[in-house]
């Protein structure tokens, strides 16, 4: 059973990281398809092109017998109907019930921060001025934080137990909030960089920062920043040497493509695989297997 998961651009499209964190941070198989943010034709032409009509939006989920589903909250919804032991929501009823009622929150609302800090996990910027409605939003958004750690009690770092939903959809608002700097609380400081941590997230990051476009329209005229997470091991393309390894850590494959990191080559089967790792090596258990068990 594998699904087929139409995303946006992964540096700018905050909704494709929820849908496809609800995938890949739970173990799910899927398929990916990434539309161009900047191609003429809008995201719902080129769903119509793909023949994925009624479909308007990223994420879209495109199940094994072919059913659409084409919004975020309805696959997580689908998602857990299908793999209850998944743990996409709490099994506590409690902590489940607070998770659902912060994702359908966040879903919904929050739209002076959405207009005015857009996701771009290809830079982060200093000095931004919040607005009094942005400040507003950031205030509710603690304020449903702090609800659901007094209700759950979770013992890690996640809202209601272990990672959920929940979680999910305030990935990107996670990195709205380290991105732009946003003034929050400690507490809220330290979720934001459970989030920069994660090693979903960053595999994320890592694929914004090599596929695809810098679009202009996301940019912002304040100064900029080195991204506030955590910094990859260093790591390079290089086009000639030695590979410790034969075939790709990722598909088997004969190696085609090179990359150095601390003074040792590997090979990978295309430049995407290349570059993904070497955007930030650590974020790639396939790869950290290889190198590590040399």
């Amino acid at each position: 059973m594998t699904y087929d998961l139409i995303l946006g651009d992964y540096a700018y499209s905050s909704w494709s990281l929820r849908g496809w964190l609800l995938l890949d941070r739970f173990g799910l198989p899927y398929r990916t398809r990434l539309l161009d943010f900047n191609a003429s034709a809008s995201v719902g032409e080129q769903l119509v092109d793909l023949v994925l009509a009624p479909a308007r939006t990223v994420p879209t989920l495109v199940t094994p017998e072919g059913a659409i589903v084409s919004d975020s909250l309805a696959i997580a919804e689908e998602l857990a109907s299908r793999h209850p032991d998944a743990g996409i929501w709490p099994v506590d009823p409690r902590a489940r019930a607070t998770a659902r009622t912060l994702a359908a929150e966040m879903h919904s609302g929050f739209a002076a921060l959405r207009t005015a800090c857009p996701m771009n996990l290809r830079t982060a910027y200093a000095g931004a001025t919040p607005s009094e409605a942005v400040l507003a939003d950031l205030a509710r958004i603690e304020t449903l934080w702090n609800h659901a750690r007094a209700t759950c009690i979770p013992s890690g770092p996640w809202l209601c137990g272990d990672y959920s939903a929940a979680d999910v959809f305030f990935a990107p608002v996670a990195a709205r909030i380290a991105g732009y700097g946003l003034p929050v609380s400690d507490a809220a400081r330290a979720y934001v960089a459970a989030h920069l941590a994660d090693p979903a997230f960053r595999r994320w990051r890592a694929m914004g920062l090599v596929r695809g476009a810098t679009l202009a329209q996301y940019a912002r005229p304040d100064a900029t920043i080195p991204w506030p997470g955590p910094a990859p091991r260093p790591a390079r393309r290089i086009d000639t040497g030695t590979p410790e390894n034969a075939a790709c850590a990722y598909s088997g494959r004969p190696v085609t493509h090179l990359m150095q990191s601390e003074g040792r080559v590997f090979g990978f089967c295309n430049a995407f695989c290349r570059d993904k790792t070497a955007a930030d090596p650590d974020a790639w258990p396939a790869f950290t297997a290889l190198r590590d068990n040399a």
